[in-house]
């Protein structure tokens, strides 16, 4: 079973259009394995941060923490999946939360295939060809980038005009939420040291 699943992965990254379709009215996805495949591009991100050559590599690899950059791109994907269920659910999209979830973690797929083999490129490249691992990355990004276009689009029932269209809408809600959040956090912190100026000058007047 866990060998189809994973299969069919593969199988939308080369067909988008029939393997979202068939993961939206047919079930064919994997929550789990689509997690998994963001967990994964964590883990990639991050070691490409750490191992990359020098030649293309310009950050301090002791300074990179990678348990946060694996939570910031679990951060960043549930918020993106959020944010379109969000859109997509004033817009008449027919897609749910577990086929956003699946489609935008699928996605992701050709990135991890461009990373693991950047990296070891990066180790072997001379100044004048890092040029050669700057693509192999693009075409990683450029295919996420497609394919989750085409998975909107697919799984909502949507044109592509209306896909973009869309897409502008999802990203407006992350930045709205990501406002909120931090004004919520300063409300909370602010609520907080008031509450302890009061305990502590409480205590001092008994």
């Amino acid at each position: 079973m866990v060998k189809e699943k994973l299969k069919y992965a593969f199988y939308t990254v080369v067909h988008p259009l029939d393997g979202f379709y068939e993961i939206r009215h047919r079930g064919r996805g994997s929550v789990p394995l689509a997690v998994l495949f963001v967990f994964l591009f964590g883990v990639c991100f991050s070691a490409n941060r750490q191992y990359a050559g020098f030649v293309v590599n310009f950050v301090n690899p002791m300074s990179v923490n990678s348990l946060a950059e694996v939570l910031s791109v679990f951060l960043l994907f549930f918020l993106f999946c959020v944010s379109n269920w969000s859109i997509t659910c004033l817009m008449n999209g027919e897609g749910r939360f577990k086929d956003i979830v699946t489609m935008t973690g699928y996605s992701m797929l050709p990135m991890i295939l461009t990373y693991i083999p950047g990296i070891i490129l990066s180790l072997f490249v001379a100044q004048d060809e890092e040029a050669f691992y700057y693509i192999l990355l693009g075409l990683g990004i450029v295919w996420f980038v497609l394919l989750l276009l085409m998975g909107v689009m697919t799984v909502h029932n949507y044109t592509m005009g209306k896909t973009l269209f869309t897409m502008l809408l999802t990203f407006a809600a992350m930045l709205i939420i990501i406002f909120l959040a931090i004004l919520l956090y300063s409300l909370t912190s602010q609520v907080v040291s008031f509450i302890v100026s009061v305990y502590n000058e409480l205590m001092l007047r008994v």
